[in-house]
């Protein structure tokens, strides 16, 4: 008999601590899951998107891939309340839906600028800047009809990029308000630019890896004490080279989350390859790092009170 996903995922997970899906995430500091698939329309989840939540209000949305646009409208969050945008980089999984959701706020009472925090470019690959001109440009942009959202015309609000060199090895603070905090730091993805986060917000701290395969020791001195660390758990321990080049393999998260001395773990960014080998992942997360571990899925929140 084959097993539907969902099904085995509960019979894998049983002991793990369970996370669920809820429209809304209460409380004074949350995280909301808006995305926990990958690239393959295969599983029934959205790409990768993550949703902070303060005091009632979502206030910072970290990427926006495939699926993000529908998750954001069901999470019951509104753009108007928005402080920033980061993509940690731009594949597709992490970025598709940002077109969309920023169409969205033109039906809004959003006035305010929108920035758009992202990577620097490098060979065959955009910075944050040139992808918002390939989308938004009057002239040459895909989507040139929205070009208000370069310079806040026509009745849009403007999103200026925020562009963070990818070849950064120690953190910086990328964006701030007087109760929320970001800070970004480059990390090894292949050849892609990218950045893992970390958020800071009413004495809590949260680090999500975004697509990394570990190799910059900074990123866990930055998220050192992070009460909650969102792993992507893309592939499993025996993934073929070019795939540890990209993403971190169970073992790689375990001890990512032991040396930052994580209080808790939600390994997100599923897909199929590392779905299909959960129980090994289990017993090898286990085996090094002692902390609570969760499963992510679309809509789930994780209340940091």
């Amino acid at each position: 008999m084959k097993l539907r996903p969902a099904l085995l995922l509960s019979l894998l997970f049983a002991l793990w601590v369970p996370i669920k899906a809820s429209a809304r995430c209460p409380g004074p500091v949350a995280l909301q899951v808006l995305g926990s698939g990958g690239p393959i329309a295969d599983d029934d989840r959205a790409s990768s998107g993550y949703l902070l939540w303060l005091n009632g209000e979502a206030r910072l949305l970290v990427d926006v891939g495939g699926g993000v646009f529908l998750r954001f409208g069901q999470s019951g969050a509104r753009i108007e309340d928005l402080d920033a945008i980061v993509l940690t980089h731009l594949h597709t999984d992490h970025s598709a839906d940002l077109p969309a959701l920023l169409k969205s706020g033109y039906f809004s009472n959003r006035t305010r600028p929108l920035p758009i925090i992202g990577p620097s470019g490098a060979e065959g690959w955009p910075g944050i800047e040139d992808y918002l001109e390939g989308l938004f440009a009057p002239r040459r942009g895909v989507y040139r009809y929205l070009a208000g959202f370069l310079d806040g015309g026509d009745g849009l609000f403007e999103t200026p990029a925020m562009e963070i060199d990818a070849k950064l090895r120690e953190p910086i603070t990328a964006f701030g308000t007087k109760d929320l905090r970001v800070r970004l730091v480059g990390v090894e993805h292949g050849s892609v630019p990218a950045l893992g986060v970390l958020i800071e917000a009413e004495g809590r701290r949260i680090a999500i890896t975004g697509d990394q395969n570990d190799d910059n020791p900074a990123y866990a001195r930055m998220i050192e004490g992070a009460d909650l660390l969102v792993a992507d758990h893309a592939i499993p321990q025996d993934a073929g080279r070019v795939a540890k080049r990209l993403h971190l393999t169970p073992q790689g998260i375990a001890g990512l989350a032991g040396e930052a001395g994580a209080k808790q773990l939600l390994l997100s960014h599923l897909m199929h390859r590392s779905l299909v080998a959960l129980d090994e992942s289990r017993k090898i997360i286990a085996d090094a790092y002692k902390g609570p571990v969760s499963l992510a899925d679309d809509l789930a929140c994780v209340r940091l009170d």
